[in-house]
């Protein structure tokens, strides 16, 4: 006989399951996925909740923005992934609100009990200050900000070859990007190469002589966060294909096809029909909102301070991973960085010490593997720094290609990429030149709570105007 099935169902359908201590993860990322797959088919019951119904692989959205894979290949079903346990429940849906009290989280209108929370709900982007510029610069943090900054080049390039004017087309073919971390040199990289080729190869009115890309970052260097040695050789490597570096400049203004930087030597304007915007990451809301519920830290990026084991102070059966999370319990101190790596380390851990806990132990101690850090910034050139082994060109191309594989949290998404890099490679033709959707379709997708803090920030500004006279 086939089993009965519920649709939402907020009991366990199987009576072994009623006993057991529920675990609700929030966040479908690297970090919450990792500790639901640690604690499938355990004897624990889990309730997975996330906003969007997949997990994404968001190292490599800047390959859907330059149409190297399609949306598919970074992104597989929750439900697939996790869903098919016995153990383990997928629900759809925005938490807005928790009561630590009564050990309750609220969501989709209802409120849901929990014995043990991680809360995983990872980051977005921040303009510091100026949300103005979010129309105007789109960041990339979800599958439709990868498909706006898509949609926006490639209707440049037809525009541009539709174009008398000279100057219009020049403009047209001109992209800023803001930002010279990992996210922003390997855009940077794979927007020339997809400018220069294309223009080449498919307008016949265009010359790839027009195209300028610059990149744009405060720094003295690009990468940071990595040796200056690699620093270095990023920045000779896409100075080399017409990358052109801004450093050392902050963004004063954005407007219409237009950056202004402030540099050393006064004001620049950069005048692009495309602007991208790389360069700052926020933690979710709900940590904030954590910080109002249970008095706990926070940083100034919105990160909850945790504990050795992930804890929020004075509410051990709250956990706090991934982006979300300031861990700085580490040898130097330094709080551990927002990477697919310490993400994956941080669900793993927390879901074996849920396990432990449930056998009446504890885990031992949480001790972060370093696996270093990569950036590719073209065909066949990366940089990795791997603990100390610091390597470039083909070789750090091999190694951030294996790396990213082996992170892939889908055999099919692993298989489907590996094949059209190895297609890109022979042919140097890209998978998902397809302008979709509509313009600016990513104003109306909220990320983190943003709905409920606009909301707030409108109800204020109406309390705070006067009334009018009557």
């Amino acid at each position: 006989m086939v089993k009965e099935r519920f649709f939402l169902e907020l009991e366990p359908a199987d009576a072994s399951l009623k006993d057991c201590p529920h675990v609700v993860i929030v966040g479908g990322g690297f970090a919450g996925l990792k500790a639901a797959h640690v604690l499938a088919r355990q004897p624990v019951r889990v309730t997975l909740i996330d906003k969007r119904n997949f997990n994404l692989f968001q190292p490599l959205l800047y390959q859907v923005a330059t149409g190297l894979v399609s949306e598919a290949d970074v992104a597989s079903p929750l439900r697939q992934m996790v869903g098919q346990a016995p153990n383990v429940q997928v629900l759809l849906g925005e938490v807005v609100d928790l009561d630590p009290v009564a050990q309750e989280v609220v969501f989709n209108d209802r409120r849901y009990r929990y014995d043990h929370l991680i809360l995983a709900a990872g980051s977005g982007s921040t303009y510091f200050g100026h949300e103005e510029w979010r129309p105007l610069a789109p960041p990339m943090k979800i599958l439709e900000h990868a498909d706006e900054i898509r949609r926006r080049l490639l209707e440049a390039m037809e525009e541009a070859e539709q174009t008398p004017d000279p100057e219009r087309r020049r403009l047209l073919q001109s992209v800023v990007v803001i930002g010279g971390g990992p996210s922003g040199c390997e855009l940077a990289g794979s927007v020339i190469a997809l400018m220069g080729h294309a223009i080449a190869r498919d307008f016949r009115q265009l010359d790839p002589a027009d195209t300028r890309v610059t990149l744009v970052d405060p720094g003295d260097r690009l990468l940071r966060a990595m040796h200056p040695s690699l620093s270095s050789k990023a920045g000779d490597y896409l100075r080399s294909v017409g990358v052109e570096l801004l450093l050392g400049g902050r963004v004063q203004k954005i407007e219409a096809d237009r950056v202004v930087v402030g540099t050393a030597a006064g004001e620049q304007t950069l005048e692009a029909a495309t602007i991208c915007w790389t360069a700052g990451v926020r933690a979710s809301h709900l940590g904030r909102l954590l910080a109002e519920r249970c008095g706990c830290p926070v940083d100034r990026g919105g990160r909850v301070v945790v504990e050795p084991d992930f804890s929020v102070p004075g509410h051990p059966q709250i956990r706090v991973v991934g982006d979300l999370c300031s861990y700085s319990h580490t040898a130097d101190g330094k709080p551990l960085p927002g990477m697919a790596g310490p993400a994956v380390q941080m669900g793993g851990w927390v879901a074996r010490d849920l396990l432990a806990i449930s056998r009446g132990s504890r885990k031992a101690p949480f001790q972060w593997l370093d696996l270093g850090s990569m950036a590719v910034l073209g065909p066949f050139n990366a940089v990795a720094d791997l603990r100390g082994l610091r390597v470039s060109g083909p070789i750090g191309w091999l190694l951030w290609g294996l790396a990213h594989l082996a992170f892939m949290p889908d055999s099919e998404n692993r298989l489907t990429l590996l094949t059209k890099w190895l297609w890109q490679i022979a042919t140097r033709e890209r998978a998902s030149l397809l302008i979709t959707g509509r313009a600016n379709q990513h104003l109306q997708v909220e990320v983190g709570l943003e709905r409920r803090e606009a909301q707030g920030k409108a109800s204020n500004a109406a309390e705070s105007s006067p009334e009018p006279a009557g």
